[in-house]
């Protein structure tokens, strides 16, 4: 034999040889007992208990036909100034970011012209929610997010019921014939 293959076959076998002590060695030093039942456990009552929570969340909310039985437009026009980096709610002012929401209160959802909305909301809009009503516009600006999974609204939501409700107030004298308030339910 050649001594160039001699040489070449030895550092082959070198290297195995190498190789498998390494793996022996590192199996025992990291070595891992199997478990019992192999893939993780899913486990429903954590579900039940989100599940419980959104409920206790849900029964916890004041109507909104309450808050707005006492809310102020003045401060509402306040909590606008929020708004205002992307909507503009003159009458007949342009759109920016987000729609102009002059005349929002009972407007078709998804409907202002010249507006490009989300695929998500136009999903919305054709859900069954079709007007921005007080309940719907209350739970939208409390959470966009969760009420239109998907919407391109980058806003995280008023959480404060107070000011939500002034908001609503004040969204409501932006038109030229504002629409009723809700009777408040006891």
């Amino acid at each position: 034999m050649n001594s160039y293959v001699n040489m070449g076959v030895g550092a082959l076998l070198g290297t195995v040889f190498v190789l498998l002590t390494v793996s022996i060695a590192s199996e025992g030093i990291f070595s891992s007992e199997k478990p019992e039942k192999e893939g993780y456990a899913i486990v429903a009552e954590g579900a039940a208990q989100a599940e419980a929570g959104a409920e206790t969340a849900a029964a916890a909310e004041t109507p909104i036909a309450t808050l707005l039985a006492t809310a102020d437009a003045a401060a509402g026009e306040k909590v606008f100034k929020k708004c205002t980096s992307c909507h503009d709610a003159s009458k007949g002012g342009p759109n920016k970011v987000g729609p102009n929401l002059y005349g929002i209160v009972d407007r078709p959802v998804a409907s202002h012209e010249g507006f490009g909305y989300s695929a998500a909301m136009k999903d919305f809009s054709q859900g069954g929610a079709t007007t921005w009503s007080y309940d719907n516009l209350n739970h939208f600006i409390n959470a966009p997010k969760k009420l239109v999974a998907g919407t391109a609204m980058g806003f995280a939501g008023l959480k404060n019921e107070k000011e939500r409700a002034d908001l609503i107030a004040y969204l409501r004298t932006l038109s030229d014939a504002p629409a009723p308030l809700p009777a408040p339910t006891n």
